[in-house]
């Protein structure tokens, strides 16, 4: 691959960081602090084209690539993680769809996500199963032309605040293979015996929506199945391929923040009578912060320019996710380290920066299961 971007994702980059620095940093210590999500944020970034960038022309969006997801998706992260995910989430579980939906429930569903009329979510961890999905228990019964859909979820991004969610389900409990009695069905938050509850006092990404679901006894009609019914396990490791790479993404523009407050403050505070940057210790620190960042920002374009490609490529994959996700924990640290008693309180970004890195080591996989991706494809 050829690394240099093209002039016009040179542009979308550039537009990307203008919204977030005119839009996202002045509220950004706000929505934090009140766990607030950023709904003008989110239709300002409608407006602005910046939602939904790989939804084809046909359903509305740009018809961009996943490298032009993630160019975003850095650029936001690079102001806030928590704002990032209002808007860059705002379509999230809605690739099943993309990837598996008929004309109908594209035509259906994709527009309003474009437009700001409507928000996605995709609910899939359970109480007792995260790592493990094919573990879940949420089962969906046929019961004439419905399905009737009962048990909870946990952890799901714009659960309280969306308007429909692709639903991880058992429809075949009884195959034989483990990985095929899943199934994913489209089912409308404002249906009878949906409940959301929202988690508050989540250590970061505190904008962002997360809550859990309950389903109870909700009947759906067949019709929003998605894709093919006990084919569910295969869609959302699918789905996975191309979110993994976004949180990536996620990790290299938050870690760039870091190390951009880290500069800025060093060249700012002087100790024993010197600008705090002529120390070595420090120049080496900041050094090594910008190499493992251009690393991440390597090992995360090739993966989403491998997925454009259709060449998706599951351990690049979990590579780019687990070194971004670790990279970004490591440079928030330092960067914290370097601001010293200051970093601690909240007046300065960098302690919601640290805040906010951890996530990225636990959710679409915690670190160890990609891990194991890798492992498994090199033996």
């Amino acid at each position: 691959m050829d690394f240099d971007l093209t002039e016009e994702q040179r542009m979308i980059q550039d537009t990307a960081y203008k919204f977030a620095v005119n839009e996202m940093a002045p509220v950004a210590q706000e929505h934090d602090r009140e766990e607030k999500y950023a709904r003008d944020v989110w239709k300002k970034a409608c407006e602005a084209g910046l939602v939904g960038p790989v939804i084809p022309e046909e359903y509305g969006g740009a018809g961009m690539g996943f490298v032009e997801q993630a160019l975003i998706t850095e650029q936001f992260s690079r102001i806030d993680l928590g704002l990032c995910l209002c808007v860059t989430a705002a379509v999230f579980g809605s690739e099943h769809i993309l990837f598996f939906g008929t004309d109908e429930q594209k035509k259906k569903y994709l527009p309003p996500l474009v437009s700001g009329e409507a928000i996605s979510a995709g609910a899939f961890t359970e109480p007792d199963a995260g790592t493990d999905v094919a573990g879940i228990r949420t089962r969906a019964v046929k019961d004439g032309s419905d399905y009737v859909i009962t048990g909870t979820k946990m952890f799901i991004t714009n659960g309280t605040i969306c308007d429909f969610m692709c639903v991880f389900c058992v429809t075949n409990p009884d195959a034989e293979e483990r990985h095929k009695r899943q199934s994913i069905i489209l089912v409308e938050a404002d249906r009878p015996g949906v409940s959301a509850h929202k988690i508050r006092g989540k250590m970061g990404i505190r904008a962002s929506d997360t809550a859990e679901i309950i389903f109870d006894e909700v009947r759906v009609p067949q019709t929003n199945l998605i894709g093919q019914e006990g084919f569910g396990f295969y869609q959302l490791m699918k789905f996975f391929d191309a979110t993994r790479t976004m949180v990536a993404a996620q990790g290299v523009g938050l870690a760039q923040g870091a190390l951009d407050k880290a500069l800025r403050y060093v060249q700012e505070r002087k100790t024993f009578g010197r600008p705090l940057f002529t120390n070595q210790a420090i120049q080496f620190q900041l050094a090594e912060m910008a190499t493992k960042i251009e690393l991440a920002r390597t090992l995360t374009y090739k993966a989403a320019w491998y997925e454009d490609q259709g060449r998706t490529d599951p351990s690049l994959n979990a590579m780019a996710k687990y070194y971004a996700g670790e990279m970004a924990v490591w440079v928030c640290d330092k960067a914290l380290q370097m601001h010293g008693g200051y970093g601690y309180i909240d007046e300065y970004d960098v302690q919601r920066f640290y805040r906010d890195a951890k996530i990225l080591e636990i959710y679409e996989g915690a670190k160890e299961a990609e891990k194991m991706t890798i492992a498994r494809r090199l033996i």
